[in-house]
């Protein structure tokens, strides 16, 4: 065999090569023949196979982190906007929307890319709930809601006492993070209580309607498999998440005591992300606050140099596909522009350094200031961990959504 007795000599050895030119009908230039197969092979026994291997693997692994450093560049370049007025930026925010929605986020059905209307297959919600709370300040219904064949949503819904027959009031909706449940934002539980501090509960008693929604991602590699199996698809798991949180505002707004102009988003960690995905384009949020998850997002999910990457964690489904070249957390931020955005973070998040965070959020800032409506975006830092700090953040529910501060027991 031209490769060895065995057939497993050195790859693009020179009979190996002569023999293929000839099959061909190449005739390979004098001294082409020179050296002979032994030589070859004694050349590449003297290689460690390991040593190459590695420096195979360092030669992706700066690849990438080159793409890394340079992705603000191709970000910039789509991002381009005229941005002397809210009319002039609309036109652009609408397309760029369109392009996270369908090259990152993945549509879900048949929505049509050029409206924000649900999708063709959903289905009307067909509400069902149950009374699962009952305080001296207000009720708590379970609900579930049908989005879709085989799709479904679900939440626990906060109606304080104190609502008067067809008073309109504005809803925030609270939601969990990684492996939390919507209880979580109402309990205060030491386990839940730590991170949460009861937002939702304290949102309530300030005479707001809450919704605390249950999303998917819980029951570990459970609702990793959806995502594995979605993006094959172009989807992801926020194309269901966006679709259950379509499906549940329009049901909310039916009710005789919610203000259908006035909805408020509030996520902690992975409900950060939400924040971060979801409001940005339903236009029924008015506003959103992300809080313990607003980063420079494109690093954090590839850097190998950081402890607070992603790479480090078993949280396998976080990459999100050409992200760098589509929209980092800055941008995703923009899509909420004119409408109001806030930063909860704490100092002593590991998930998130206060450098990256002002950094990332400098860039939303301009924009807003560009807009000349810079009194809609806003940054808290606070000395804290991982959890909802409830200060800046209560502040800006009630002056955004018009309800007096002095309205809660």
């Amino acid at each position: 065999m031209v490769s060895g007795k065995d057939g497993r000599g050195p790859a693009g050895s020179t009979i190996a090569i002569t023999e293929f030119a000839d099959g061909l009908g190449i005739v390979l230039r004098k001294g082409a023949r020179s050296s002979s197969n032994e030589e070859e092979w004694e050349k590449v026994r003297s290689l460690s196979h390991k040593d190459r291997e590695k420096r195979q693997f360092d030669e992706l692994q700066d690849y990438v982190q080159k793409l890394l450093r340079q992705s603000h560049k191709a970000r910039n370049a789509k991002w381009k906007a005229d941005l002397s007025s809210v009319d002039t930026w609309l036109p652009t925010r609408n397309r760029l929307r369109n392009m996270v929605h369908g090259e990152l986020i993945g549509r879900l059905g048949a929505a049509r890319p050029d409206d924000s209307r649900r999708s063709a297959k959903s289905v009307a919600p067909n509400p069902r709930s149950r009374l699962v709370l009952n305080t001296d300040h207000y009720r708590g219904y379970e609900v579930v809601l049908d989005v879709a064949p085989d799709i479904i949503a679900a939440g626990i819904l906060l109606l304080p006492k104190d609502l008067k027959r067809d008073e309109k009031r504005p809803v925030v909706v609270c939601q969990h993070g990684l492996e939390g449940t919507a209880m979580d934002t109402i309990s205060r539980s030491p386990s839940a209580y730590r991170f949460y501090k009861a937002f939702a509960d304290q949102l309530c008693r300030r005479g707001f309607i809450v919704y605390s929604p249950q999303n998917p991602y819980r029951g570990r590699d459970r609702f990793r498999l959806i995502q594995r199996k979605a993006n094959p698809l172009g989807l992801s798991l926020f194309s269901f998440i966006v679709e259950q949180h379509r499906q549940t505002l329009d049901w909310l707004a039916t009710l005789p005591n919610v203000d259908d102009r006035r909805f408020a988003f509030y996520g902690l960690s992975y409900g950060g992300k939400t924040a971060m995905r979801v409001p940005p384009l339903l236009d029924r949020y008015c506003l959103s606050i992300c809080s313990a998850d607003f980063c420079d997002w494109a690093k954090a999910i590839t850097t190998n140099e950081e402890r607070y990457g992603y790479l480090f964690t078993s949280e396998y489904e976080i990459p999100e596909w050409n992200l760098g070249h589509v929209a980092s957390y800055a941008e995703l931020a923009m899509l909420m522009s004119p409408r109001p955005f806030m930063v909860e973070a704490g100092h002593r998040d590991g998930g998130q350094r206060t450098e990256q965070v002002a950094k990332e959020f400098g860039k939303v800032r301009r924009h807003y200031d560009m807009l000349k409506i810079s009194d809609r975006a806003e940054l808290e830092f606070f000395d804290g961990p991982h959890t909802i700090n409830g200060k800046g953040t209560f502040r800006f529910l009630h002056r955004h959504l018009n309800w007096p501060e002095t309205n809660h027991p």
